[in-house]
């Protein structure tokens, strides 16, 4: 079910539903916008449900397009959420949304960005929807080779953190049918939720790697069209972690910079507005710990602005 989304570049995010006795299991839940459920109530009548029908909801992480309706929908089917035990990185954000931004800002302070920058995205981020509902708890924790049964078969659980902590694939080793969620969409885009966890890239790499290694029919991504070839998609998604990478570590050069003078080799001359900030922000901070962590880079703490320096 394609579901329409706030973001200019990607207005729609899919969630899937499949068959399960006399309901559905739901996949991903969509936007929480302020038309509540009513996208998704017409993308499940299309196909012959309701609300009603979904027996279980497994949600493949807990970023706002994936994880934003799971309230809504609990109160009208009464069934369970499952998801990962890292799902409440997303509860910061939806319970104190100002808190959460205003530490993010203080990273990016000490990050060399300017105030009338900082200040810009503060004002942007105040008129932004959280498009979470509102928090809600699993009911039981999806792990590592757990198993999820329709009547298509079971569907086995792939840890996969990077995009996010709380992210998993759901994968049919039988028919190679696979739920990607973010992991590795149609279209090649990355990003990393960054101030959860130490290595968020390394993390990923290390994700690319188990689900490459799966024997893999058809994928059914969090967005865009399905595709097969999965195997060759996750080589392109390597590469593209790899080139970025690149582009931090020379960006760096011999003297120590900051990860906003960072940024500003990252998004190669686009224009830096609040959006693209904040992107841009946790992408690069996200590949200087990693070059950090893998002894590629040095980071200076002393003084109120952190800078990175290549180590050649």
């Amino acid at each position: 079910m394609r579901l329409p989304l706030p973001w200019e570049n990607s207005p729609h995010g899919n969630a899937y539903a499949v068959s399960a006795g006399d309901g559905i299991v739901l996949v991903d839940t969509g936007y929480a916008g302020e038309d509540g459920t009513r996208q998704l109530e017409f993308a499940l009548a299309q196909v012959g449900w309701e609300l009603g029908d979904i027996r279980l909801v497994v949600c493949t992480h807990t970023h706002a397009d994936h994880y934003g309706l799971a309230g809504p929908i609990l109160d009208a089917a009464g069934c369970e959420l499952w998801m990962h035990p890292a799902w409440d990185h997303v509860r910061p954000m939806v319970e104190d949304p100002t808190g959460t931004v205003e530490h993010r800002l203080e990273v990016a302070r000490r990050g060399g960005v300017p105030e009338p920058v900082i200040e810009s995205f503060r004002r942007a981020r105040a008129e932004t929807a959280i498009g979470v509902a509102r928090i809600v708890e699993p009911d039981r924790m999806l792990r590592e080779g757990d198993e999820v049964a329709t009547d298509h078969g079971s569907w086995r659980v792939i840890e996969t953190p990077g995009h996010a902590p709380s992210h998993i694939v759901l994968h049919q080793p039988e028919s190679g049918l696979f739920i990607s969620g973010d992991h590795v969409g149609g279209k090649i885009f990355l990003f990393f939720d960054y101030g959860h966890t130490p290595d968020p890239v390394g993390e990923y790499l290390g994700s690319l790697d188990r689900v490459e290694a799966l024997e893999t029919g058809l994928c059914l991504p969090g967005h865009g069209r399905s595709y097969r070839d999965v195997p060759g998609k996750v080589r392109v998604y390597r590469e593209e972690v790899q080139k970025q990478i690149g582009r931090v570590r020379d960006a760096l050069g011999d003297d120590p910079r900051t990860p906003f003078e960072v940024i500003q080799s990252f998004v190669g001359g686009a224009e830096l507005e609040p959006g693209t900030f904040g992107y841009a922000m946790q992408m690069v901070m996200s590949y200087l710990d990693h070059l950090t962590i893998t002894g590629d880079a040095v980071r200076d703490d002393e003084g109120d602005v952190h800078r990175w320096q290549s180590v050649l």
